[in-house]
């Protein structure tokens, strides 16, 4: 069986995660997380930026690493040191710890980046030339974890691969202190027959993929050969690209009127602030050429919410399996 390691298990796509790679019985897991969780495999509850836990993690030389830990973006603006703390210190002291394993020692590491380590302003559509130019704190911090996932990689410390995610949408359970967590309240919350907040204006543009696309991602970037990648470690994942008013008419489209109206128009000005300085659109062509595939349309990412929450024996869609 494949050692595999999770950190950030408890979190909803690593939950997702856990689930399909549980479903085919060929991992022997080890999952981390902050915060204690159930599940089926070794369990570990530490502080990843703690001296010598990311040490006690990769003692038992898995395989293949999927780095999803991290503190969400919203949290990361109002709270610096801990957002560093985490989301930069967690992560190096990971990359060091399979480092001072040796040479015999070579993983294959699957770190959750974010398009956050783009900042505006923006062409029509973001490309592989653009620059990384964060305007967030969280932004930075995945910047800085993706320099040092290409650096080690190229040293031949591990074999990395890094997936910058769109924001996840639409996210089941309750809200997060994600500054992106009202992209999925106005369908989610309406859906379940409850009132929304809309802090931001219907003409904001941004970049999406169903929690299903997320796996996806995770699972093809596991197995896909890195000799593809060359030196460019980095990878925009493809996505949806649509307006908060595009999402309100898919919401109307596949759930009626009666939904939409339960979304409140409520300004916020530190959200849009963030948001503003947000990717809206993206040219994934290297990814789709290496494999990825992502969602059809925002309609089918409402569709894909109700079928994996409400619905939960329905299949996954042909391409994400």
């Amino acid at each position: 069986m494949k050692r595999v390691l999770v950190t950030g298990a408890a979190g909803m796509i690593g939950r997702k995660l856990v689930e399909r790679l549980s479903g085919d019985g060929q991992c022997d897991l080890t999952l981390h997380d902050v915060v204690s969780f159930g599940n089926d495999g070794n369990s570990v509850v530490s502080d990843l930026s703690a001296p010598g836990e990311a040490e006690k993690l990769v003692a038992g030389r898995p395989e293949l690493i999927f780095h999803l830990a991290a503190v969400v973006s919203g949290e990361a603006e109002v709270d610096f040191d801990k957002g560093y703390r985490v989301n930069l210190d967690g992560t190096r002291l990971l990359f060091e710890a399979i480092r001072k394993i040796g040479s015999s020692y070579r993983p294959r590491v699957v770190f959750a980046s974010s398009i956050a380590v783009f900042g505006a302003p923006f062409p029509e559509a973001i490309g592989e030339e653009f620059l990384n130019a964060p305007l967030t704190s969280y932004g930075t911090q995945k910047a800085i974890g993706e320099l040092l996932l290409s650096d080690y990689s190229r040293r031949g410390l591990f074999d990395g691969i890094g997936i910058r995610l769109p924001t996840i949408c639409v996210r089941p359970g309750k809200p997060n202190k994600a500054a992106s967590g009202f992209f999925s309240g106005i369908i989610r919350e309406p859906l379940a027959g409850q009132e929304a907040v809309l802090p931001v204006p219907e003409s904001v543009r941004h970049w999406f993929a169903s929690p299903r696309a997320a796996v996806g991602f995770l699972l093809h970037a596991a197995r896909l050969d890195s000799a593809k990648l060359g030196s460019r470690r980095n990878l925009s994942m493809p996505g949806v690209s649509a307006t908060v008013g595009e999402q309100i008419e898919a919401l109307r489209k596949v759930a009626g009127d009666e939904a939409a109206k339960l979304i409140r128009r409520e300004p916020d000005p530190l959200i849009m602030r963030i948001v503003s300085g947000w990717p809206q659109n993206f040219d994934a062509g290297r990814a789709l050429a290496l494999g990825f595939r992502a969602d059809a349309s925002f309609e089918d990412i409402i569709r894909i919410h109700l079928q994996d929450e409400l619905q939960k024996t329905a299949p996954p869609p042909r391409g994400l399996a």
